[in-house]
């Protein structure tokens, strides 16, 4: 098994997962370098979202190697996955939608890992400009003193990325992120995650193939828990077997 090589940040070797005996995840391998956007992609029930799960560490996996950076994951909590440099998206955008924007990113900042540490440290200069420099990519600049509440399902979603972004994950990992956008929120969001990964990797689950053309350096096809296919996205979308389970339909 390959340790801590460089050339990925990570590496994911013979995962697998068994829920009362079905493999829901099946030796599965694959490999993230930096600055890359990785894109999941497979029918439903391939296992994308799991691979995820096991990933962070919210569901624990049954046999395998998950290596971020040379530290074995699958042996680390969910907290100690997080403060390693991995970063969790889910589906449903998880705002505090009572405050404003500008809050949920202070709340998110680095020095308040809970809501009593973010509520007691000191709002300086730096976590101002941190915040106004995160604000302004996710194209919330004009919103900050805006209620979370009153966003579109949209801005919510770049929030939410916001709040991860703010504490500077290597490793950002992104569930189904354009469901239910606008077609120009789609837009802006490709245009979102081109300029996340000049300085950090990201991994993306997601089934509108137009955004994934937009923004996959590589694409991965899962099919009942193993790689389909894998290459760049024209290579995967001519590729008869995925044309046959997948796209096809």
């Amino acid at each position: 098994m390959v340790q801590n090589n460089p050339n990925f940040v990570l590496m994911v070797e013979d995962l697998t997962v068994s829920f009362d005996g079905f493999k829901a995840v099946n030796e599965l391998s694959f490999y993230v370098e930096p600055n890359e956007c990785r894109v999941i992609i497979g029918p439903n029930g391939a296992g994308k979202t799991t691979v995820l799960d096991l990933i962070c560490g919210r569901t624990k996996a049954t046999g395998g190697s998950v290596n971020f950076k040379g530290h074995e994951l699958l042996n680390m909590r969910e907290d100690q996955i997080v403060h390693a440099g991995v970063g969790r998206k889910f589906q449903t955008p998880s705002v505090y939608e009572d405050l404003t924007v500008f809050e949920n990113l202070e709340l998110s900042y680095p020095k308040g890992h809970n809501v009593f540490g973010a509520l007691f440290f000191r709002r300086d200069d730096a976590v101002k400009a941190r915040i106004q420099e995160i604000a302004e990519m996710i194209f919330l600049q004009d919103l900050l003193e805006e209620k979370a509440a009153f966003l579109s399902h949209g801005q919510k979603q770049w929030l939410e990325i916001g709040m991860l972004l703010i504490q500077d994950p290597e490793l950002l990992m992104l569930d189904e992120p354009v469901a239910g956008m606008s077609v120009a929120e789609r837009k802006k969001t490709a245009e979102l995650l081109n300029r996340i990964i000049a300085d950090r990797s990201v991994i993306v689950i997601e089934h509108d193939m137009g955004f994934v053309a937009d923004i996959a350096t590589r694409v991965t096809v899962l099919h009942q828990g193993k790689v389909l296919s894998e290459g760049s996205m024209e290579r995967v979308q001519n590729d008869p077997k995925v044309i046959e389970v997948y796209l096809g339909h």
